[in-house]
């Protein structure tokens, strides 16, 4: 394993609560995205990589097993949450993860108050459920380039696709 200072942190929500503070105490602008990076692939990097240069440092809400069945269906994750979250947390970009249990990420919005969240622009943002406390807080959201043909259900569909079902 690497040494620990190359890797960002996976904190808990106080602590990512904490981290978030004392960033914006010392006048950096802290970027929240969130997903569940299954199967983690060059849209992924692209992705989170335009997030972090929304601001200062980013934060990657990251939804544990049970929410990712809920939003995707039995079969995923095909990767669990501890290797996802040790994934990301190995990418330059990527200064902080944090768990989260529901399918969208309001609830630790209303915690962690970014300065900026970031979606892909597959999504429009009026139709994100997050973006009112988002604003409410004074933050904004900003909507990432999407890459057609990047995301992990067409590279599963392509794999099965190789290899047979």
């Amino acid at each position: 394993m690497a040494a620990p200072d190359l890797f960002g942190a996976l904190l808990d929500v106080e602590a990512a609560v904490a981290w978030r503070e004392a960033l914006r105490a010392s006048g950096r602008r802290v970027v929240f995205t969130n997903g569940t990076f299954d199967v983690l692939h060059a849209g992924h990097v692209d992705y989170l990589a335009w997030a972090r240069e929304q601001g200062d440092a980013l934060i990657v809400g990251l939804n544990v097993d049970a929410s990712v069945r809920a939003l995707k269906g039995e079969l995923r994750p095909i990767v669990p949450f501890a290797d996802r979250a040790n994934v990301l947390c190995a990418l330059r970009s990527v200064d902080a993860v944090v768990a989260f249990t529901e399918r969208t990420p309001e609830a630790l919005l209303e915690r962690i108050r970014p300065d900026v969240h970031v979606k892909s622009a597959q999504y429009r943002e009026e139709d994100l459920p997050e973006r009112a406390v988002v604003l409410a807080h004074g933050g904004e959201v900003r909507l990432a380039p999407h890459l057609a043909g990047r995301s992990t259900t067409d590279l599963i569909g392509e794999i099965v696709k190789r290899y047979g079902s």
